[in-house]
């Protein structure tokens, strides 16, 4: 069973974070996201094995790291077989039939010593898949779901910072908010100018962006985000894009109106192919895959394992939800109508921009 060990020198910041999330790192691939997190965190994802449609909009959660005060500890091992959370959307069966037992993904103790940067206030670590990784450049916008932002065990303070928050944005009125995002742009001009860029070409947008907006303008947001003019309608790859991330939208909210849960901030994290002529080769080289001729030489059929082709097959898009401090399973309390009005809310919004005039 292949196992990945992840030393202390191996790991580097994450800097792929649309939104918040001090002291994230990854390895040196950059396959794998380690976020510092509470036991309520861990804990949800080990549930979510009796939940396997909701799964399918999650990140890959591939285990815990335990944050040891010892600078010679070992270094930790984590399962890198496919996790038991996480089934293959052919393999789910239906919402009636949904498995009761929880079986637990792979815990890991005795990590590495984070430095004294004072950025990570825990002990404790979740190892989850980075959706980012397969991108060249990806677009990646973070979106606050909820107008309530506090859970059951909030104390009043909280609470009351919390509800001016979302009072003040466009989390109360639609459930949502623009966390932050970062989208690629290019390199600077040929004179040195940066235009605003990161280094790596980017534009950074942090939470104060998104608290800029009303209801009524935060759909210059989503254009930041997809790069388009005031008022345009999608074309091209780009219309595929949002066409694939209502159908993603959609999915989880049928899955969500069938579940008893409430998760407070969770976030929609989206990604996409920043870089244009990446992102119409990922649709050329779909195509071919969907030809039935393709791998069909002088009559001979080429196989391939299914792993090769997954590891080597261009992103286009994706579509996580994220998040899970103050989430938790509720049955007998229906579903969760504080974080269904925000998804029904940013559907509404990517429909417009597919929308015919």
């Amino acid at each position: 069973m292949a196992q990945k060990s992840f030393r202390h020198s191996q790991l580097i910041a994450f800097n792929n974070v649309a939104a918040g999330h001090d002291g994230v790192l990854s390895d040196r691939s950059g396959a794998v996201v380690i976020k510092p997190c509470n036991q309520a965190e861990i804990d949800f994802y080990h549930s979510t094995t009796a939940h396997p449609h909701f799964a399918l909009y999650i990140p890959t959660f591939i285990g815990t790291l335990t944050l040891n005060s010892d600078p010679e500890a070992a270094a930790a091992l984590t399962q890198q077989t496919a996790p038991t959370n996480l089934p293959d959307s052919s393999q789910v069966v239906p919402l009636s039939e949904a498995p009761k037992a929880i079986s637990h993904a792979p815990i890991v103790e005795k990590a590495w010593t984070p430095s004294n940067g004072g950025r990570i206030t825990t002990d404790l670590a979740i190892v989850l898949e980075n959706i980012a990784a397969s991108f060249k450049k990806p677009n990646i916008l973070d979106v606050k779901l909820g107008a309530r932002l506090w859970d059951d065990n909030a104390p009043p303070a909280k609470r009351v910072k919390l509800d001016k928050a979302a009072e003040e944005t466009t989390s109360k009125p639609l459930g949502f908010r623009i966390a932050g995002m970062r989208t690629w742009y290019g390199s600077a001009t040929a004179d040195g100018n940066t235009n605003g860029l990161s280094p790596d070409g980017y534009k950074l947008y942090d939470k104060f962006y998104g608290r800029q907006f009303t209801a009524n303008t935060v759909r210059q947001g989503f254009e930041d985000f997809f790069l388009l003019e005031k008022d345009a309608i999608a074309k091209g790859p780009l219309r595929k894009v949002i066409n694939r991330f209502l159908e993603d939208l959609e999915g989880l909210k049928f899955v969500l109106e069938r579940e008893e849960s409430r998760m407070y901030s969770s976030s929609l994290l989206f990604v996409y192919e920043g870089d244009r002529d990446a992102l119409e080769n990922a649709f050329v080289a779909e195509k071919e895959e969907e030809d039935p001729t393709d791998g069909v030489d002088g009559g001979e059929t080429h196989e391939e394992s299914d792993d090769d082709d997954e590891e080597g097959k261009p992103a286009v898009q994706a579509l996580k939800l994220i998040d899970f401090a103050h989430a938790e399973w509720t049955p007998g309390q229906g579903k969760d109508e504080n974080l269904l009005h925000g998804l029904r809310n940013v559907i509404k919004i990517l429909d417009g921009f597919i929308a015919t005039k």
